[in-house]
């Protein structure tokens, strides 16, 4: 179908062919060939949640293709404080911009906005569900530093139930088939039964664990999520599990040379901060290639 006009909502909404040319969209921006691209655009930046890397770097996207850009980063700054709906909100947004950017804590309201707004809606992260821009990102990531994201081990280690982010890339898994996945994760956030049913679907060789040091000897990319207090339900919960894991020097010593640490960020407590300066850090990198990713994502869904 190609990219151009198309909502952003889920993973799974796109195949291997779009996800290759977003690719090499975002080597392009990385030399430097899409500057300007996009004068005269604006791009609306709803986010109802707190974000710094997602919302920064599609600002930075934009105004680096020569884009302007129009938003908020909380309810409290916008007339949802005043009881506007969702979709008067969107509707307003639309009519101002080219494209919206929409973050919310509630699940679907991505795909509302999507069927509200007549221009382009990308979702930049909603409730538990779904953060698609960022598993381009993180396939993206392991694209350049493995030089392909298939045929990999990778180990998702941490909140495997409510992180948004570790959902979307289990999704992204099924495009790009790995040599085998390890879940690993405390019983209480372990992942939810549709992720499990998705990846026996696509026929994903997966395992799930509660230990990473069974499996780090051959894991190829440690993807870290922290555990996410906002999205327990319950606070007693959150005190039984946080802390579960921590990924240390230490631990790292038992990995293969190659091994790669990514993380969406932001981390709390489960990485040491000395594994920033071992080989294995690759989490700030990854969020470095974020604007050109995206830079890539809004130039080809506005001009194609």
């Amino acid at each position: 179908m190609g990219w151009l006009g198309r909502d952003v909502i889920s993973v799974l909404d796109f195949s291997r062919e779009d996800l290759e040319a977003l690719f090499s969209e975002a080597d392009r921006a990385r030399r430097g060939e899409l500057a300007g691209a996009l004068e005269g655009y604006i791009v609306a930046l709803a986010f109802f949640e707190p974000s710094t890397r997602t919302r920064m770097s599609f600002e930075s996207a934009a105004k680096r293709l020569g884009a302007e850009t129009i938003g908020f980063t909380s309810e409290e700054a916008t007339s949802v404080a005043k009881g506007e709906s969702l979709h008067d909100t969107v509707k307003m947004l639309d009519s101002y911009a080219d494209a919206i950017v929409i973050r919310h804590r509630f699940e679907g309201a991505a795909t509302y906005a999507a069927e509200v707004a007549e221009h382009p809606v990308i979702n930049g992260g909603d409730g538990r569900s779904r953060h698609p821009t960022q598993a381009f990102l993180d396939l993206y990531t392991v694209r350049d530093l493995f030089g392909s994201p298939e045929g990999l081990v990778y180990t998702i280690l941490g909140d495997l139930r409510y992180a948004r982010t570790a959902a979307s890339l289990m999704e992204a898994l099924t495009i790009y088939r790995p040599r085998k996945l390890y879940l690993v994760s405390p019983q209480l956030l372990r992942p939810r039964r549709e992720h499990l049913d998705l990846l026996e679907r696509s026929g994903v060789p997966f395992e799930v664990l509660g230990d990473v040091e069974e499996v780090i000897g051959e894991t190829d990319v440690l993807y870290v999520v922290r555990v996410q207090k906002e999205r327990f339900p319950d606070p007693q919960e959150y005190e039984r599990v946080k802390g579960s894991y921590r990924v240390t020097p230490e631990l790292l010593e038992k990995a293969k040379p190659t091994l790669k640490v990514l993380h969406p960020l932001p981390r709390v407590d489960e990485i040491d901060p000395r594994v920033d300066s071992t080989p294995h850090a690759a989490y700030f990198h990854q969020a470095s290639l974020g604007v050109p990713l995206r830079m890539a994502l809004l130039k080809l869904i506005l001009k194609g």
